[in-house]
């Protein structure tokens, strides 16, 4: 089937024009000057199917590097599933995603990640692959390190927090990077002082402080600031590259920035989170309200400015990746924590709103609109090994195409814009000047006219190269 879209403004991250866009089968095959022919052809009597963009943004599909479907956590596990988390990143102009396997003491990698295959395969709507999450870094995780990066998982993320569950010691994490110096896959790092945060957590219930709000009291920043430092020194150490994951706090940027200016290869992301919620406004909810956004990291202080950091992060290049981390758990799932916020279960459901949300950095002047393009499409996708086939409109690669219309007006809530299997939304409220219109995912379209036009077992496992970013 040949497809072409017309009239739009294309946006890459390398700049913006008015051009037209020929798709054949799942690749796109051309971009054209606009009303232009193939071989004196009229393309639009040619084709299968014309999508008029006139007065919209026509820009490469979302790519969500850090998401957590049916993930197990804290006796529960994630609400979405693949087939609804994806369909739910679809409406949102996300057309790959790349979720984690989850390995715990004790479990095989590779076992854990044929069972992810296995809930993954048939299910998505869009495009996926695979991290690898490694918590028992044993001689068998480092020679199942290499298996995985032959399979086109090149990515490994470690913690520094949960003891007992996910937690590697330093000595661990060293091992780890030294494999993936010599096999060339990234090592992620979720980057806060699991000792520290223990004591803490102990200290805070022991004094009846027990509410949601006191999730972030006991998570400062130092906590974040510090083992950042040190995976950046461990990375040094070792000459790993090191991607750390859900940076929160202005004071870890910097650490992050400082080890770029040095020449290290080290790369930071944040999350919209992050970038608009707070610890004072929505942690700090009356009740248990404030469970809704019980995350970690944990949201930051808006007076001490962390979120205006971390856009300045974005628009310098100190920060280089949006992701979500989306982990979402219905507030059914949280109440396991009244009494106890150490229970509550950690994550925030945003897969259908990262577009949205960044975009309205544009609105603001945050961000140029091709940043917005570069941070949540072409760089998780140079980053992971994806580029070329995705985060990129140009001939040859999947035609994961999203319309963007400027001039439209996005609603987020429940009842509104809210699709993920959630019983709240963590955006309740939030109003975007912006819309995504439709959307395909390797040619085929689904997203339409306000309907959800796609089917689960479309989207295909992509086997990822190495980081371009590498060095």
């Amino acid at each position: 089937m040949k497809t072409l879209i017309t009239g739009g403004t294309v946006v890459n991250s390398t700049g913006r024009g008015a051009a037209d866009v020929l798709i054949d089968g799942e690749t796109i095959a051309a971009l054209l000057a606009p009303g232009s022919t193939a071989l004196g052809v009229d393309l639009v009597g040619s084709v299968d199917a014309v999508i008029d963009a006139t007065g919209k943004y026509v820009i490469p599909g979302g790519v969500d590097a850090h998401t957590h479907m049916e993930m197990p956590f804290g006796g529960t596990f994630a609400s979405d599933t693949f087939e609804t988390g994806t369909t739910a990143a679809a409406w949102g102009g996300t057309t790959t995603i790349v979720d984690f396997v989850v390995q715990y003491a004790g479990e095989n990698p590779l076992d854990q990640y044929a069972l992810w295959h296995e809930k993954a395969a048939g299910n998505c709507a869009i495009d996926y692959g695979f991290h690898q999450i490694l918590s028992d870094v044993q001689d068998s995780s480092l020679d199942a390190m290499d298996e995985l990066v032959a399979e086109g998982v090149t990515s490994f993320k470690l913690f520094m927090a949960y003891k007992g569950v996910l937690l590697s010691d330093d000595g661990q994490i060293v091992k780890a990077m030294q494999r993936a110096a010599q096999n060339g896959s990234m090592i992620m790092m979720h980057a806060e002082n699991g000792s520290v945060i223990d004591l803490l957590v102990q200290q805070s219930l022991a004094r009846g402080d027990t509410a949601p709000y006191f999730h972030g009291l006991t998570r400062p920043w130092q906590v974040e600031e510090e083992a950042t430092h040190r995976a950046i020194m461990l990375a040094n150490l070792t000459g790993a590259p090191l991607y750390v994951v859900h940076v929160s706090a202005k004071q870890a940027a910097e650490q992050i920035a400082r080890a770029r200016d040095g020449g290290q290869n080290v790369f930071g992301e944040t999350c919209p989170q992050y970038l608009y919620l707070s610890l004072e406004e929505q942690l700090g909810a009356p009740g248990f309200e404030g469970a809704k956004w019980v995350c970690s990291t944990p949201l930051r202080s808006r007076a001490e400015r962390h979120q205006d950091h971390l856009w300045q992060s974005l628009r310098t290049n100190d920060l280089q990746v949006v992701s979500t981390d989306h982990c979402p758990f219905c507030l059914t799932q949280k109440q396991r924590g009244i009494g106890d916020f150490s229970k509550i279960p950690n994550g925030i459901g945003s897969v259908e709103h990262r577009l949205d949300l960044l975009y309205q950095g544009v609105v603001t002047g945050r961000i140029s609109l091709e940043r917005w393009i570069e941070i949540c499409a072409t760089t998780p996708a140079r980053m992971f090994g994806l580029y070329g086939r995705k985060g990129v409109l140009a001939p040859g690669a999947d035609a994961d195409v999203v319309i963007y219309d400027p001039a439209g007006h996005t609603s987020i809530g429940l009842g509104k814009t809210h699709h993920m299997n959630l019983d709240y939304s963590a955006w309740e409220g939030f109003e975007i000047d912006g819309h995504v219109e439709t959307v395909l995912s390797r040619g085929e379209v689904v997203i339409a006219d306000g309907e959800f036009r796609g089917h689960a077992g479309h989207g295909r496992y992509v086997k990822r190269e190495l980081s371009q970013y590498l060095i």
